[in-house]
């Protein structure tokens, strides 16, 4: 199976909010949240998913899922990644996780919601817990939720 990843463009804007719209659904499930779903027409604007980069998984020439967020030479934070529900365990999310490593010159952070089945999968590629916090959920402020944020860390260069 092969995984591409590209900058987005304007013309995935309704596979993007498929797919996250799908996905966001299993997030606030595993986290108990499910009445704070709002779709991703909803919430794009107001948690600023493209005030940072945004890239896509192409998966036999479609939209797979998707991975936007900062990343700088000394480090970066994912604040969005979400796949294609009918295409999980399939790498798409390994990759994208791969390719926004490789930009980062530094620790990659992220917040994962509390009850979320994506925190094993992070933790798997290496993540460690950084600390938890409890507040307003965002996308919708009108719920409170608990957040882990999980950091990533470069290996030592070897002497």
């Amino acid at each position: 199976m092969t995984v591409e990843i590209r900058p987005y463009e304007a013309r995935d804007w309704d596979d993007i909010c498929r797919i996250h719209d799908a996905a966001r659904v299993d997030e606030l499930r595993g986290a108990g949240l499910l009445e704070a779903y709002l779709d991703l027409a909803a919430t794009y604007e107001n948690e600023g998913l493209f005030d940072d980069e945004v890239w896509v998984a192409e998966h036999d020439g479609r939209v797979a899922g998707f991975i936007a967020g900062s990343v700088s030479d000394e480090g970066g934070e994912i604040t969005w990644i979400y796949v294609d529900p009918g295409l999980y365990r399939r790498g798409i999310g390994r990759a994208l996780v791969a390719h926004f490593v490789s930009l980062s010159g530094g620790p990659v952070e992220l917040e994962v919601l509390d009850g979320n089945a994506a925190r094993d999968f992070y933790e798997a590629l290496g993540f460690v817990l950084e600390g938890t916090t409890t507040g307003k959920l965002a996308g919708n402020e009108a719920f409170t939720a608990t957040g882990h944020t999980l950091v990533w860390r470069p290996a030592a260069a070897s002497a």
